[in-house]
């Protein structure tokens, strides 16, 4: 079977390519060019075809995926089901399930039972848990072991695999040259298979195996994504030689994988300042020939903890802006605890709205809906400004809780209401439908006062 890069290099318009062109308003033709470079990827299975088609990468919207998973401290599977389930219904493009205690054979068929996302993985979870259950010692995994795991995930209906592929000796050995780390190593994946390589005196066996790596990802059509197991921690180790090492290996291979025929994402940070984010995603895309960035965050600050989501909705706009196609979700609990279901809500309407104000710049031909919510917010047209909202419902919530007296203002400024001022100062007697036709038709020019234009 082939992949949906080879399909599209072979001048194949596929059916997923056709459902992502229609929902990004693109054509056909130009996401299957895309798709044939590499820019693009849709995560898939051929174990789940009737997930959702999701595509991610240039010229796309930028997508937003939220995590979910178990802890060895608190085990709830059906916890888990419904946090997929609110992270679908909230509007999350993708799905990660990343569980490390309990049952985690049981609780990601359960999440793949009850969920149309498409839903990835971190493999070396699982293969270091059952390591450490067997013989009491995760550092005595066996290799085979570990590609007969990944195997039985993606057998199961896993769409992507973030994959720590980036780790060799080299990427250690500048580790250990550069001597320090602010905030350590952070990822649970990348720690355990620094600590494996370590102990065992052997190279990383998805490093040294890619082949067979990318062979089983090909084999399901799903998306090799290299995963970012030396990220930052901190924003003091941001693009410090380890990460930089990890990441040129990761873009290698990314180019490697697609001559292969397997359709490849790189995985970014990570803790990064607000400045250094335009650099590190420029850097991506040089070195990887464009492959579809997967960010999390990133997290610009290391002092927000409690509302990190907020944090990390800083950087994940600006992340959009400069050319990031994924996002991974910050909830209100990250560095402190397991997110529950209130959190995984505010984390994923939070990136969204990230996401969008970064396409907003990114992409300046998709204004318009921000123009109607603007034309009807300055009318106090209520009904046509919630229905074009990211979140109407809360907003309606929101305004149902201090009713104005006068329902054409809202309690914030009651008689003083700007708006209603201005169009009865400046256009007393001009309909809603003639306003916005005349805003249109209006020459270009800044506004004046209250967004209206004034002619000659």
């Amino acid at each position: 079977m082939q992949t949906q890069l080879e399909l599209a290099r072979a001048g194949e318009i596929t059916k997923a390519i056709r459902e992502v062109a229609k929902r990004e308003g693109l054509a056909a033709e130009s996401v299957r060019r895309r798709v044939a470079r590499g820019e693009i990827v849709i995560p898939g299975n051929t174990a789940r075809p009737d997930q959702k088609t999701v595509g991610i990468g240039r010229g796309l919207r930028t997508k937003v995926n939220a995590s979910i998973g178990t802890s060895s401290d608190i085990v709830d599977i059906d916890l888990e089901v419904r946090k997929a389930q609110l992270a679908e219904s909230e509007g999350a493009d993708t799905l990660m399930e990343l569980s490390t205690g309990g049952d985690l054979d049981r609780v990601r068929r359960e999440v793949l039972a009850h969920c149309r996302l498409p839903v990835g993985n971190v493999p070396l979870y699982q293969a270091f848990c059952e390591a450490a259950r067997r013989y009491r010692n995760p550092n005595r995994l066996e290799t085979e072991f570990l590609f007969e795991l990944i195997e039985k995930q993606l057998a199961d209906g896993i769409s992507f695999m973030a994959i720590h592929c980036g780790i060799n000796r080299y990427t250690i050995e500048r580790l250990r040259k550069q001597g320090y780390r602010y905030g350590g190593l952070v990822s649970k994946g990348g720690t355990f298979m620094v600590s494996w390589m370590e102990a065992n005196q052997q190279e990383n066996p998805l490093y040294e195996h890619f082949d067979r790596v990318c062979a089983l990802m090909k084999k399901y059509d799903a998306v090799l994504s290299l995963g970012n197991g030396i990220r930052a921690g901190a924003i003091h180790d941001s693009h410090d030689r380890a990460q930089m090492a990890e990441m040129v290996i990761n873009c290698e291979l990314a180019e490697l994988g697609r001559e292969m025929g397997c359709q490849t994402m790189v995985e970014g940070p990570g803790h990064v300042p607000l400045d250094e984010i335009e650099g590190n995603i420029m850097l991506e895309k040089r070195m990887s020939g464009n492959a579809p960035y997967y960010v999390l965050g990133p997290l610009p600050a290391d002092s927000g903890a409690g509302y990190d989501h907020i944090t990390a909705a800083i950087g994940a706009a600006n992340s959009a802006r400069y050319g990031a196609d994924l996002i991974c979700y910050i909830t209100p609990a990250e560095h402190l605890a397991l997110p529950n279901a209130d959190d995984v809500r505010e984390g994923v309407r939070a990136t969204r709205l990230a996401a969008h104000i970064g396409d907003i710049a990114k992409y300046p031909q998709r204004r318009d809906r921000e123009k109607t919510v603007a034309l009807a917010r300055r009318d106090t047209r209520w009904e046509d400004h919630f229905q074009h909202l990211l979140f109407p419902e809360q907003a309606k919530k929101v305004r149902a809780s201090r009713v104005p007296e006068n329902s054409k203002t809202c309690t914030m400024c009651g008689d003083f209401c700007a708006m209603e001022r201005g169009m009865a100062l400046f256009h007393p007697d001009i309909s809603a439908a003639k306003t916005a036709k005349a805003e249109e038709q209006a020459p270009a020019g800044p506004p004046l006062s209250y967004g209206v234009h004034l002619r000659g």
